[in-house]
């Protein structure tokens, strides 16, 4: 089994939808959310604040430098990300699919390396 990161991809201008159409956009996104946890493959995901909520931390020899906003300027942006643990890159590309049916936007699927630095 290999872990997929999927990321719901927004452009960056992207304004939230209206209250009925958000309401709808999450009913879906939980759907899909329920038949992954039903089929064993989720293993965790959650949403993002808009990038403009980014600090991005960057150490200069051991001077701290900070800049509001994200590291990367570009014309999309990361709403939130799941990481599934599925067979193989079609299965992962079947859960982006149904994701991005629920949500209307483009999902990004790319193979995830767990790791942990705790003991």
């Amino acid at each position: 089994m290999t872990m997929y990161q999927l990321s719901i991809c927004y452009p960056a201008d992207a304004q939230q939808p209206p209250p009925e159409k958000l309401e709808l956009i999450m009913a879906q996104m939980n759907m899909v959310g329920t038949a992954m946890t039903d089929q064993g493959v989720w293993v965790f995901g959650g949403g993002l604040h808009d990038s403009s909520t980014a600090t991005t931390v960057v150490d200069d020899s051991g001077a701290l430098l900070l800049t509001d906003g994200p590291f990367i300027e570009s014309k999309e942006q990361i709403g939130g990300i799941t990481i599934i643990e599925v067979d193989d890159l079609d299965a992962a590309i079947g859960w982006a699919q149904a994701q991005s049916a629920a949500a209307g936007v483009p999902v990004e699927v790319r193979p995830f390396i767990y790791g942990s630095c705790r003991s």
